[in-house]
């Protein structure tokens, strides 16, 4: 991923005595704030010959238990809050999300028995309900509602997944952001919970087996204290029976002697086999073991090895009897579809769809049919196959965005998806299988016109020649008349994720204000294969900032941003992103807006799941590793004396995916040091976490804050 070599200016900085706070303007006309103090500590850690100070290591702590880090996050939210009140934009920005926000909005319906199960939120609901029909066209019952949860709506429903016969529905529970689940059982007929209680699932799969119970991973309980900070080691999976304690659940398969891997479970929609899924970070190179659920009175749950060495990427299609279908990039590093008989003799992979120039993301099996959806420059395709792997057709989507869905089960008849672009909100479809028609089955009514706006893709050249793919959104009027305008640019290039077309009202709302948006498809993402992810990660990491800046450049060279109009934002890898950038050329931007970023690289493996990420960042604790890391590292490479952005730190106090003291740390260097006039301000949410789960009130207030104060640096203004 990163790199970069501002070291010895920013250890020697970091070495300096106590300084007093750097101040900053609001803008011409308005009064200059300054900093709350932030204790600088004396900590310095000698790592490979190199004296590294952190004087802000104490910013770690937990807010909940730490008097110290929960004080300075008041101060700190005391002065954002009192600079972004101010702004003269934050109003209508809050008014327009709102609005735009207003909207009916349903999930993809999943079919269980004669059952529909399916998300729902009027509008401006904190939360989504659950709701169900008997049969396609009966009357919606309501299931579930979590805005009745907890009085700040911070409590939300996350994952759900009904029994095969539709009589049961297991669902996780999220609680302040927070990364741990609860789960639950319902029982659906009388609406009634069941006094089953799953605690300690993280980044777990839901999988019944029949209606006696269901397969889940959990990590032991953590010790006290350390609930949102400690390490994440020795997940297994477990069989829970319902109507019986979590402490009576059966272990169905860990690894002690390794407790780096992680494991889930998933089983084929006929109910004979649970395929265990296990890896050992973010990487997509897995392991495979298979279990014949048929068998288990005699075998109990005994895993048998499918696949071995954590070499490639393994998506399971389904299965239907002991036959097993993947999409798989072994031997094809855009992925292919082929199939294994565990029934045969001698069972060997035979390949049914070959690799094709497209990225081939995931596939799934509903009536007779296989159903592969590809990526062709960052946006969906979807095919038809025959069981056999032969062509059957295309389905017909709406132009440039993002299908997703296409879930059945053998047998089924139809088949529902999601397709949304920046325009468009997620439509929901019903597709004929027989007859491959397809009609609304849930569509928005809108408060604008998704045809006053355009979107275009370019591709613009890289610091190496590579040519990088980005999308632009703005208005076709100021598209027609080639108006530079104040422009935002958001990006993420990591872990093989790929960025596709998408709908927010948030940045509806800085469109239609005048603005543009522009979303790079960076390397290190999944746009194109393995090869597309290994160009932006390890030792190739400043690829990905070179793809950022030079998307930058491109769109003020080419007159769609005027220079000291142009934005940034990223979440997560994606705010490491925005640090590192701002540190490279603090010129190019304007303002910046950095999201729950991983913003000390020489740490970030000692904190929750920091540990999985070094597939992509490489070991601190290996020399190699620790020299492209500490060369970019953003809290590492601020540079003292350089004029920078306008920066706004954004983060959670439950975010336990980056813990917040990767933001605070950034947020307290960055006060600390001389880097001109222009504001370097940090937003800390309560009752939040990574993003997932987040009440549509908080979203509207985090947008508009965000939104205002971009637009206050970059000259937008609302109409």
């Amino acid at each position: 991923m990163p790199r970069l070599l501002r070291a010895l200016l920013v250890a020697a900085w970091f070495a300096c005595p106590s300084q007093a706070p750097a101040s900053s303007q609001i803008g011409q006309d308005m009064t200059p704030i300054h900093y709350p103090e932030t204790r600088r500590g004396d900590v310095v850690d000698t790592l490979f010959g190199e004296k590294i100070a952190d004087p802000y290591r104490w910013l770690e702590n937990d807010v909940r238990s730490d008097p110290e880090v929960a004080a300075w996050v008041e101060r700190e939210n005391k002065a954002t809050r009192g600079y972004l009140d101010m702004l003269p934009q934050r109003a209508r920005f809050a008014q327009r999300i709102r609005a735009l926000m207003d909207y009916e909005r349903f999930g993809i319906p999943t079919k269980a028995g004669r059952r529909y199960f399916y998300t729902r939120n009027t509008g401006l609901q904190n939360q989504a309900q659950l709701f169900v029909r008997e049969g396609l066209h009966g009357k919606p019952r309501l299931l579930i509602d979590p805005n009745a949860w907890a009085r700040d709506a911070a409590t939300a429903l996350d994952a759900w997944k009904p029994s095969d016969d539709g009589k049961y529905l297991l669902y996780s529970v999220q609680d302040g952001g927070s990364d741990w689940r609860i789960l639950r059982v319902l029982d659906v007929a009388g609406g009634k919970p069941l006094a089953d209680e799953i605690r300690w699932a993280k980044f777990t799969d839901l999988a019944w087996v029949g209606d006696e119970g269901f397969l889940y991973s959990r990590f032991p309980e953590p010790g006290a204290g350390e609930t949102f900070q400690a390490r994440n080691y020795d997940q297994a999976v477990y069989f829970h029976r319902l109507g019986t304690p979590q402490t009576d659940d059966q272990l169905v398969y860990a690894t002690p002697d390794h407790p780096e891997r992680g494991h889930g479970a998933t089983v084929t929609q006929d109910g004979r086999l649970a395929v265990i899924t296990s890896s050992t970070g973010t990487d997509a190179r897995y392991e495979l073991h298979t279990i014949d659920l048929s068998r288990r009175s005699r075998d109990g749950w005994k895993a048998r090895p499918l696949v071995s060495g954590f070499e490639h990427d393994w998506k399971l299609v389904d299965g239907m009897g002991q036959q097993l279908w993947f999409v798989t990039n072994w031997q094809a590093p855009r992925y292919r579809l082929v199939a294994i008989d565990l029934g045969a003799r001698n069972p060997e992979w035979r390949e049914l769809v070959r690799q094709s120039d497209e990225t081939l993301q995931q596939g799934t099996i509903i009536g007779s049919q296989l159903v592969l959806q590809y990526l062709k420059d960052a946006s969906s395709q979807a095919l038809v196959f025959g069981l056999d792997g032969r062509t059957a057709r295309a389905i017909s989507l709406n132009g440039i965005g993002t299908a997703a869905g296409f879930a059945g089960k053998p047998g089924d008849p139809e088949t529902f998806y999601a397709f949304t672009s920046f325009n468009r909100p997620q439509t929901i479809y019903r597709m004929n299988l027989a007859s491959g028609e397809s009609e609304p089955f849930a569509s928005p009514k809108l408060s604008f016109d998704p045809r006053e706006y355009d979107i275009d893709q370019r591709f613009y050249a890289s610091k190496d020649g590579t040519h990088v793919p980005m999308f632009i959104v703005r208005k076709k009027s100021i598209a027609a008349a080639g108006k530079p305008v104040p422009t935002l640019l958001y990006g993420y290039g990591g872990f093989d994720i790929a960025l596709t077309p998408g709908f927010s009202a948030i940045r509806m709302a800085w469109l239609e204000a005048g603005g543009a948006f522009a979303l790079a498809n960076l390397r290190g993402g999944g746009e194109y294969g393995r090869a597309w992810h290994d160009a932006g990660r390890l030792a190739n990491k400043q690829n990905v900032f070179d793809d950022f800046i030079a998307a930058g450049e491109f769109l003020i060279a080419g007159g769609i941003t005027p220079r000291g109009g142009l934005a940034i934002q990223g979440g997560s890898n994606g705010g490491l992103l925005v640090g590192a950038v701002v540190n490279q050329r603090p010129d190019l931007f304007a303002a910046a807006n950095a999201q729950v970023g991983v913003m000390d690289m020489l740490r970030f493996d000692r904190f929750t799941a920091g540990r999985y990420w070094v597939d992509d960042y490489g070991y601190p604790d290996r020399e190699k590793d620790f020299r492209i890391l500490r060369a970019y590292s953003p809290y590492h490479n601020i540079r003292p004396g350089t004029d920078y952005p306008a920066i706004l730190v954004t983060t959670a106090d439950t975010d336990d995916r980056v813990v917040p003291g990767h933001s605070f740390k950034y947020a307290a260097a960055l006060q600390a040091a001389p880097l001109g006039l222009r504001p370097r301000l940090i937003r800390i949410e309560t009752r939040a976490g990574h993003g997932s789960g987040k009440p549509t009130d908080k979203a509207i207030e985090e947008g508009a804050d965000i939104l205002a104060f971009l637009a206050q640096w970059t000259g937008l203004k609302v109409e």
